[in-house]
């Protein structure tokens, strides 16, 4: 799968991104790495791969939103209990707290329980959009320094 999106270019990071902050594991930051590897334009795949992944966030934010915990349980596989304990983190931190939506296997979580707690979405959506941009921002300096 990673092949075929690499052939789409810039449009295959901007699904990857999307795919990989949803509840489906994925890498987006492979397809950001080969897309660079081939010349493709840095700001470009950051500004895409933030745009995708942000994009891929506030889907599970709006799916926390509409959804009882019932269904959460059952088609996105997240437990009750999981889902509890990062409410209860969040609600003593706020909605800034989906700054931390880049992080492995919590990340998805976060938008998913800010969601279902009705945060102000505006927030939401900033800090997000901030800390995805970061992640990738991070990313890319790492694959500079490497070279």
């Amino acid at each position: 799968m990673l092949d075929a999106l690499m052939q789409y270019g810039y449009v295959g990071l901007f699904i990857a991104s999307f795919l990989s902050a949803t509840i489906l594991p994925f890498s987006s930051e492979a397809i950001l790495l080969g897309i660079l590897a081939l010349g493709g334009n840095s700001w470009i795949c950051i500004l895409l791969a933030t745009l995708g992944n942000t994009l891929g966030g506030l889907t599970n934010y709006f799916l926390g939103k509409m959804g009882k915990m019932v269904w959460i349980e059952k088609y996105l596989k997240v437990k009750k209990e999981k889902l509890e304990k990062m409410q209860q983190w969040l609600e003593k931190k706020g909605a800034s707290m989906a700054f931390f939506s880049f992080l492995p296997i919590v990340g998805d979580t976060i938008p998913l329980a800010l969601g279902y707690m009705r945060a102000n979405i505006y927030i939401v959506t900033v800090f997000m959009l901030l800390g995805k941009f970061l992640r990738y921002l991070v990313v890319f300096y790492g694959y500079k320094f490497l070279q």
